[in-house]
């Protein structure tokens, strides 16, 4: 455990009265906050903090750590900051691993911005749609979907992802006006990793619910390659928005069925392990995350296409 980053939360957690405050000011998944203050009580073998659903107080051991912490806190940032004042602080490897589609579609386009930046420093990235142990292989920063419960790790909320169904536009103009009336095998499937079967569409509004399993003539575990099989006119497609906005702004893909929800919304992280969270290059690497999926607008919604009943043959 390091305990140097669990005081650190812990601090936070005292000093909002609340795990949710303290994780959202941190900019953290909430499990990350919550998993660092028990691995903190589990080793001092101490309860730190009383909670229940009503309230929420430090215990009397809990006041004394508090005291103890920030002093400790103040000498470390102090310490810090000289440190990254040294030229040296920005230069030498920094190993990134990222989904490949991620990395394909919207990372490797602004990938020389980042170098021009930051001359010095050596950018090693892995493409992989399977998650490594970042201690082991010695992984700076990774972004994942989904939860991150690894207490040795840091996991900041990075970018909300909606899907969207699309195709061409001749496509998309003679569908019907409501999903549930979609036909199947106009649908072409994603596959989750490992699996032969594609996952189901979900559509909601209001009330309003349909679940279609796409059964198209062609499926793919890759949203760039999938996009280019419906721009051809092939079917459509159910993709992440963050992915599909060139191709929308270039108008060879449109949206189908904008004033529905699609699920499941998945979350990106940007994850690093513990100790090397405050690094001055994985900070910069981090920031420039952030920049990156900042500029990945979503679809506009004047980027659609009405659809229409199909004719009875």
């Amino acid at each position: 455990m390091d305990r140097l980053w669990a005081m650190e939360v812990f601090t936070r957690v005292a000093e909002c009265a609340s795990f949710s405050r303290a994780a959202e000011s941190l900019d953290l998944a909430n499990a990350t906050v919550t998993a660092c203050v028990r691995n903190l009580e589990r080793h001092l073998n101490v309860t730190l903090i009383h909670r229940d659903t009503r309230r929420f107080r430090l215990t009397e051991e809990g006041e004394v750590y508090l005291v103890r912490a920030r002093e400790l806190l103040r000498s470390v940032t102090r310490a810090e900051d000289e440190v990254r004042s040294q030229p040296s602080a920005l230069r030498g490897p920094l190993h990134i691993e990222v989904p490949i589609s991620l990395g394909q579609g919207l990372l490797a386009p602004r990938l020389a911005a980042f170098a021009q930046r930051y001359p010095e420093i050596s950018l090693a990235v892995t493409l992989s749609n399977q998650p490594h142990n970042l201690i082991e292989r010695a992984i700076d920063v990774a972004v994942r979907f989904g939860q991150v419960e690894d207490g040795d790790l840091v996991a900041r909320p990075l970018y909300e992802v909606r899907y969207v169904v699309c195709g061409a536009p001749n496509v998309v103009r003679a569908l019907p006006d409501h999903p549930s009336e979609l036909d199947p095998r106009l649908c072409m499937g994603m596959l989750p990793e490992e699996s032969r079967f594609a996952s189901p569409w979900q559509f909601e509004r209001g009330e309003d619910k349909v679940v279609l399993q796409p059964q198209g003539p062609l499926h793919f575990n890759n949203a760039d390659v999938a996009m280019i099989a419906a721009e051809q006119g092939v079917g459509l497609v159910y993709v992440p928005d963050v992915f599909v906005d060139p191709h929308l702004e270039a108008g060879t893909l449109v949206r189908a069925y904008p004033d529905w929800t699609l699920w499941p919304a998945r979350m990106y992280y940007v994850v690093t392990a513990k100790d090397r969270a405050k690094s001055a290059k994985v900070r910069a690497f981090t920031e420039f995350l952030f920049e990156v999926f900042d500029s990945a607008r979503r679809p506009s919604s004047h980027l659609s296409v009405t659809v229409k009943k199909l004719q009875r043959r």
